[in-house]
């Protein structure tokens, strides 16, 4: 074949194969990923919120405020995290990272009555959505919740102005099924070894921050103090 009749026949074959492959990375590009992909779990991180770092009023970037007046203050000589009766309302803030998988918080609260009227509080993880605990004082009990449902209860005795443990937990123990375990104790008491509260939850996706919750009732501040958190993250 003559020279110049096989160069104008490469040039084209090149351009072909040029155009698939332009082609082909394009559509490897732009192909979703599956609507049901959740990226996997990495180990535990800790998160610990003793406050005393803390400059008094405005907390924080680490703590994030949905509701309520929240600041830093003292109490008893330490510095603590405090929801102050501005308003009657849920306040609540979040801290740590999302989790994605197993999460767990605790923290010492102390709060006050007045008169007849007592506050309420306590500890969630997992986001809004996710299970929360609450100790409200009024019933003397500890009440498990999960989008506003109580989903059961165990009586506690609260002794107002002094400090209260709260520990929440939910665990993955199979792919599915999850176990929520929560309990409260006096401050200066042992743990107790079991919890009070233990449910089975195969419905939930086990995604968000974990918050600390109060209701001041009572027109006085709430404080939290020693928060500790464990969260599995996105690695």
């Amino acid at each position: 074949m003559k020279l110049h009749l096989v160069l104008p026949l490469l040039l084209f074959v090149g351009a072909l194969l040029l155009t698939f492959s332009d082609s082909s990375e394009q559509a490897n590009a732009q192909e979703p990923a599956p609507a049901d992909a959740i990226p996997a779990a990495g180990g535990p991180k800790s998160f610990a919120y003793g406050c005393e770092a803390w400059a008094e009023g405005l907390p924080p970037k680490d703590v994030f405020v949905v509701d309520g007046d929240i600041q830093v203050a003292t109490r008893d000589g330490n510095k603590a995290l405090v929801i102050n009766p501005t308003s009657i309302v849920d306040a609540n803030a979040q801290l740590g990272e999302s989790a994605l998988g197993d999460e767990s918080i605790t923290a010492r609260v102390l709060a006050s009555k007045r008169g007849r009227s007592v506050p309420r509080f306590g500890l969630s993880v997992h986001g809004n959505s996710g299970h929360r605990l609450i100790l409200n004082c009024a019933k003397k009990q500890l009440e498990l919740s999960k989008n506003d449902v109580i989903l059961k209860t165990a009586p506690f005795i609260w002794t107002t102005e002094t400090w209260t443990h709260l520990k929440l937990e939910a665990k993955q123990r199979e792919p599915g099924k999850w176990v929520i375990n929560a309990k409260a104790w006096a401050a200066g008491s042992p743990e107790p070894a079991d919890s009070m509260i233990s449910i089975a939850d195969d419905k939930m996706k086990g995604q968000g921050k974990a918050a600390i919750w109060g209701t001041p009732f009572s027109e006085l501040p709430i404080y939290f103090d020693d928060i500790k958190i464990e969260a599995a993250v996105k690695p």
